[in-house]
């Protein structure tokens, strides 16, 4: 096999010979293979951990581009497999010299398969079936496998129209109780398929229209993705898109999508957008139909993520109809009205809160994600020490910081941020491959805020935050309260332009980028965030305590490692961290709220286990449904005004609140939220007893008032 020195000198040969030969109208094929070998190119340069291109990667190769062909493996046979798994350890060799036989061969041997399975479809919708069935569906592709062959892909299919005729048959009844019509379990069949032959119609369409350029994207991202899951090909038009988000202003609903298997799920609620003001859609939903209010709704499972986000997005003021399944399974409809989404709107925000009405009043600074300073706008660092100044001006006891969903953003933020909580030294140690680490220090002696410290954290707390809530554990100068671990991601991504491949061939561009992971960051202490995230020094309930998430559960992860710690001070003023433990178990124990919590933790892990079959019977689907409407409906009751939590604005913020009324809605939206959360009034349990060690020990290093 070839390994990567072959390629670079083959890559040097052809990139001098095409900046030397100007060609006049390149075709598809000549832009695919010098996108191609720009991908590898720039991987094998600059990726922390590069690796051989060899029997191993092509196998990965193979498997993840499959995935991408068919993710919910509704198409293909054992053999199309057949004809398809003879190249599973000759892809090394056609990437090194730039072949695209077995790239030709999956365009024709999936296009077939959808046609096939179009004729199916056809075919088994005609046929009589009532409502009531002993029959069930599994839908997770992990689960069933790929069929053996026709008969078995028929059956399946069989079931599938079922299955989504039974949901058009709900829905149907639930609008027929709405308007007294009355419709025979028959009459809602043939009404039902119609509306399901609409539905596959558009979807087969949709798949039909695939460009192969959509497909050479998957291919290409199948190569970056045995790298590390954060390595990713993006053509023009999705850098575009990923720009438009991350420095700009869009109309639509303010999420963040990735495709997952034929899904397209949520990874991010954009603060102070519609969908986080309007508190139902959640990171990890799948988004399964999208309509214009008042219009039928489109089925978007099999679509392409950049459709998707085309399809919800829109006009300000408009509504939008999302079909969300949930975690545990279940679907709901969520409306959200389209606003400008401005990222801006998720700068920190500052609040005081109080247990009841004559405790010490605590600080709590909500920071949703490390943006960065950039024209007259000001970085995170510098925002969160300017409300660090107003809260002990105005009499704050204590600080807590959330971090919850913080994914993360810019590093020297972080590394200032961290410097606002104790004097100069390090923060976080960053390496790139082959060099020796270097140390990001806090150089400031001033400390803004030296008082008692809690960061808040939860399972999609990654990157940059895990940074913060490291050095600020290892440095014991916070107390770290959340889920049981946060994401784990511990690397840092560049992006690389690929036209600097084709430098001399302007008809070639534009090539696209490629995201690749340079480094990886480590405590002070010299272990890393990779995999294992940030344990928290007080461990809460949270839904997604017992299931798998996070970076040690994605596919090909770099792997865990350490390197030799820096000096550093530990802060003097330590809190008796096992009765912390111990008084917050305590109210854990008596709470409903969080026994509800613990249940729901359960039930997710469960479903997460499980097959998920679907009862193909509609009285008995109808059934199964309404009973995890009810398990979600108890647990989002769980989060109701809080009587005993006292919230309020600063003094100082007030006028600037009340100078704007859009300004005004979003905070009196962030009151009524922090209100009902029942993780910062426990947050603030612990930081009331955590002043109430300070008192008792009488620690002279601490600031007076605290």
């Amino acid at each position: 096999m070839v390994l990567r020195s072959s390629i670079i000198l083959l890559i040097t040969l052809l990139s001098v010979l095409f900046k030397t030969v100007e060609t006049s109208e390149p075709d598809a094929a000549e832009k695919e293979f010098f996108t191609l070998q720009a991908v590898v190119k720039f991987l094998d340069k600059k990726h922390y951990a590069p690796r051989s291109i060899d029997d191993t990667m092509s196998a990965q190769v193979y498997h993840f581009y499959l995935e991408s062909l068919d993710p919910s493996k509704r198409f293909l046979t054992q053999s199309d497999l057949d004809l398809l798994d003879d190249y599973t350890y000759d892809l090394d060799d056609e990437i090194t010299v730039g072949s695209f036989k077995f790239f030709d061969l999956s365009v024709a041997v999936i296009d077939a398969a959808i046609d096939r399975s179009e004729d199916m479809f056809s075919d088994i919708i005609e046929e009589d079936f009532t409502v009531k069935s002993m029959d069930s569906i599994i839908l997770n592709s992990d689960s069933r496998g790929y069929a053996f062959d026709y008969a078995e892909l028929r059956e399946f299919w069989r079931k599938l129209v079922r299955y989504e005729t039974i949901l058009k048959v709900i829905d149907l009844r639930d609008a027929q109780l709405e308007d007294e019509e009355e419709l025979s379990d028959a009459e809602l069949v043939a009404k039902a398929k119609e509306s399901v032959v609409e539905t596959f119609e558009s979807w087969f369409k949709r798949l039909q229209d695939l460009r192969r350029s959509d497909r050479f994207e998957d291919y290409l991202n199948a190569i970056t993705s045995t790298y590390d899951p954060h390595s990713n090909y993006f053509s023009p038009r999705e850098k575009e898109s990923f720009d438009q988000e991350m420095y700009g202003t869009y109309e639509g609903i303010g999420a963040r999508l990735i495709p997952e298997g034929d899904l397209t799920k949520v990874t991010q609620i954009i603060p102070g957008g519609p969908a986080w003001k309007q508190q139902e859609l959640e990171v990890n939903d799948f988004i399964i139909k999208v309509a214009e209010d008042g219009e039928p709704s489109k089925d978007v499972r099999g679509w392409r993520q950049d459709d998707v986000i085309d399809l919800i997005r829109g006009k300000k003021g408009t509504k939008v109809v999302l079909g969300v399944q949930k975690a545990d399974g279940s679907v709901t409809e969520i409306r959200i009205v389209r606003d400008q989404v401005i990222l801006e709107e998720g700068n920190a925000k500052s609040l005081l809160l109080q247990h009841g009405k004559s405790g010490p009043e605590i600080g709590y600074i909500l920071l949703p994600k490390f943006y960065f300073e950039s024209g007259k706008k000001t970085g995170c660092a510098e925002d969160v020490a300017r409300e660090l100044k107003k809260l002990t001006s105005e009499g704050a006891k204590g600080l807590i910081l959330d971090l919850r969903n913080n994914g993360g953003g810019s590093l020297s933020e972080v590394v200032d941020m961290t410097g606002l909580f104790f004097e100069e030294g390090p923060v976080v140690q960053v390496k790139s491959r082959d060099r020796k680490p270097y140390i990001l220090r806090d150089q400031d002696p001033e400390v803004q805020y030296d008082g008692p410290l809690i960061v808040l954290v939860n399972h999609m707390s990654a990157s940059a935050s895990e940074i913060i809530a490291a050095a600020l554990q290892d440095y014991d100068r916070a107390i770290i309260v959340g889920s049981n671990s946060t994401f784990g991601k511990g690397t840092v991504q560049r992006f690389q332009e690929l036209d600097q491949f084709v430098l001399g061939n302007q008809d070639l561009k534009p090539l696209g980028e490629v995201k690749i992971t340079t480094q990886k960051f480590y405590r002070v202490d010299g272990g890393s965030t990779q995999l294992k995230g940030v344990i928290p020094d007080i461990v809460l309930p949270m839904p997604y305590n017992h299931i798998k998430v996070g970076e040690k559960e994605l596919e090909t992860p770099l792997q865990w490692s350490e390197i030799d710690p820096v000096p550093y001070h530990k802060n003097s003023m330590s809190f008796d961290r096992e009765q912390l433990m111990m008084l917050s178990k305590e109210r854990i124990a008596k709470s409903e709220a969080f026994q509800v919590v613990e249940e729901r933790s359960q039930v997710l892990s469960d479903e997460e286990k499980s097959d998920r079959k679907y009862l193909l019977d509609v009285d008995a689907y109808r059934a199964e449904v309404e009973k995890k409407e009810a398990e979600g409906k108890r647990f989002r009751e769980v989060f109701h005004p809080i009587d005993s939590l006292y919230v309020s604005n600063l003094q100082s913020n007030i006028e600037y609140i009340e100078a704007d009324d859009v300004r005004l809605a979003n905070n009196q939206d962030f009151v009524k939220d922090v209100k009902k959360d029942i993780y910062i009034e426990e947050a603030m349990y612990i930081m009331l007893d955590m002043i109430a060690q300070l008192k008792e020990k009488k620690y002279t290093g601490v600031r007076d008032g605290f």
